[in-house]
């Protein structure tokens, strides 16, 4: 190998050069975002854009109109009240529920941990859709059907949320619990001072993912919530869309904005220690 030839080897890569590599490996990311940018982006422009032009195919001048249309068409302090008390409540027994299991699967030793542990995989195979009638026969039966209790009950444990607490508790070294416990520390302490701590960015992950998917329950809620007090955005935007808001675009695409914003401005907010579990546990995967 001649010096000019290892010189070249070593040379480091022209930053033009590594700005166009950078690029071309977001190019699959940019095309599968694509479609759901441009819906994102319709659904924005629409809600400002009066419901004439929009019928003619146009973009005309943007107004205000169509959000007072769709405030005014149905009770949103009483919407966002509601969706607020299932999503938030929903995700404080969730955190409490998905923390203890994952804790008890990952160093309790306690006999039948493992069967424990692959009943749980199991119920990652079964399919939401599957599980709806029985919890609907469940809650009508206990007569808790249109009530913000019979709503989240089926979704006070998450199968997910134990499976990805417990590879993140497995992560922690044992020599922190050990040393723990000789300190006579309680399960619970362990808990509660050292591995949740230790996880608390995989923590604040998964509440914003729980949170977010409690926000946007739309199957579920709709059948169970008949009465428009038990309402949540989701459902009312649906039931708006399928009576006066069935040819008003422009207030449709407005509501919509409207059930969204909540949840988008959560994500906005903490996307970056969602980014950086979704990065670390790629890495550790």
């Amino acid at each position: 190998m001649t010096p000019r030839t290892a010189l070249a080897k070593t040379r480091p890569a022209r930053p033009g050069l590594r700005g166009a590599r950078g690029l071309l490996r977001e190019v699959p990311a940019l095309l599968v975002g694509l479609p759901f940018l441009a819906l994102a982006a319709f659904t924005l422009l629409a809600a400002f854009t009066p419901t004439e032009s929009l019928n003619r195919g146009e973009v005309g001048a943007l107004t205000l109109e169509n959000l007072r249309l769709a405030w005014a068409s149905a009770d949103f302090p009483r919407l966002y009240l509601n969706t607020a008390l299932f999503a938030f409540g929903l995700l404080l027994v969730q955190l409490f529920t998905v923390t203890t299991a994952g804790f008890a699967l990952a160093q309790l030793g306690a006999r039948g941990n493992n069967l424990a542990f692959h009943l749980v995989l199991l119920q990652l195979f079964l399919p939401p859709s599957a599980l709806i009638l029985p919890n609907f026969l469940t809650l009508k039966a206990l007569g808790l059907t249109d009530s913000l209790v019979g709503l989240a009950l089926p979704y006070v444990a998450s199968a997910t949320g134990a499976f990805l607490l417990r590879q993140g508790f497995r992560q922690i070294p044992k020599e922190l619990v050990e040393a723990a416990l000789v300190d006579g520390a309680t399960p619970w302490q362990v808990l509660s001072r050292v591995l949740a701590p230790a996880n608390l960015p995989a923590l604040v992950a998964l509440g914003i993912t729980l949170f977010i998917g409690a926000w946007n329950q739309f199957v579920w809620p709709g059948l169970v919530a008949n009465h428009p007090d038990m309402y949540v955005l989701t459902v009312a935007v649906q039931r708006f869309a399928g009576g006066e808001g069935s040819n008003a675009w422009g207030p449709l695409m407005a509501a919509s904005v409207l059930a969204t914003l909540p949840a988008l401005a959560l994500y906005l907010l903490f996307r970056r220690p969602i980014l950086e579990t979704l990065m670390e546990g790629g890495v550790r995967g």
